[in-house]
């Protein structure tokens, strides 16, 4: 049975200036200037960070090897003077390391931890297998290139108690109405490629933000169409859509979800700045949230850090 995200989190401690954020490269190498340019925004931000020697490792598409990454995973979250983990970048590989990850000592040193894109399948096992709210937002090498908007949303998420808040940018409402449950945020390849595997997320019950990059109109439908085929979307409470960056017009990604997924019965809205298109706000993965097509909004209901 796959693991199913639970109503009681353990939340880790918000972030201030001055605490210190250790960076992990849990997929693949990473781009030096991008990397560069992230960390300068995140010094700017008021944080030491601590850079270790092996992130910068190749073997091949993988950013070192698959026990090296682990371990430094470990690492990150058994040192007390590391205070949140940030991922260089996405791309591929956090897959191959999830067996290798050691839930029951990570649940017991809850911190923030922050990535998107291929890191989806770490923020579910966070959430689902450590008990553990996670963030689903930049990386660094993206961080550079984000606009002031995903830096505002970033530093809010991860150091501001206060539950968070968020609008559509740009809708549509693809089917109206309210859904409320536990808040899932992922790429939607990665929820493909988890499924059969003992790492899915149970999806049930939850209100779904889903994104993706560079993926052509038929294969958006193909991953819709074996999500459902799965079952695994017959109990979500709603669905919301992020940004699909080079995957067709948005129109033909609403029309695909709306022929997909449309007769469920649940609210699906469109339009948020999440995802690979420059604006990435920063969003806490596990935390129950409200999904108003009404007031084209999502609301969550508690907060996803403990206070510092």
């Amino acid at each position: 049975m796959n693991p199913s995200i639970s109503s009681d989190l353990n939340l880790p401690r918000g972030l201030g200036p001055g605490d210190t954020l250790g960076i992990v490269a849990p997929s693949s190498p990473f781009d030096r200037d991008a990397f560069d340019a992230g960390v300068a925004i995140l010094e700017s931000m008021g944080f030491t960070l601590v850079v270790p020697e092996e992130i910068h490792a190749a073997d091949g598409y993988l950013a070192g090897s698959d026990h090296q990454r682990a371990a430094l995973i470990h690492q990150m979250f058994a040192d007390p003077a590391i205070h949140g983990i940030i991922c260089a970048r996405g791309g591929y590989g956090a897959m191959r390391i999830l067996p290798l990850l050691d839930a029951d000592f990570i649940k017991d040193h809850p911190k923030v931890f922050v990535g998107f894109s291929d890191v989806t399948v770490l923020l579910a096992f966070l959430v689902a297998r450590c008990n553990m709210a996670a963030f689903h937002g930049p990386t660094v090498t993206t961080l550079g290139s984000g606009d002031a908007d995903t830096h505002n949303h970033f530093r809010r998420a991860l150091s501001d108690a206060r539950p968070i808040s968020i609008k559509a940018a740009k809708g549509p409402v693809i089917r109206s109405g309210r859904a409320s449950g536990p808040f899932f945020c992922g790429n939607l390849t990665l929820l493909c490629h988890l499924i059969g595997t003992p790492f899915a997320p149970d999806l049930n019950g939850t209100v779904l933000l889903i994104e993706d990059q560079g993926e052509a109109p038929y294969r958006i439908d193909r991953m819709l169409t074996q999500l459902r085929l799965t079952g695994c979307l017959h109990r979500l409470a709603g669905l919301v859509l992020g940004s699909f960056d080079n995957c067709g017009s948005a129109a033909q990604v609403h029309d695909i979800v709306a022929d997909r997924l449309g007769d469920l019965g649940i609210p699906i809205l469109a339009g948020f700045a999440v995802g690979h298109a420059g604006a990435n706000r920063t969003l806490p993965v596990g935390i129950p949230v409200r999904l108003n097509t009404d007031t084209e909004s999502l609301i969550f209901d508690g907060p996803a850090l403990s206070r510092r």
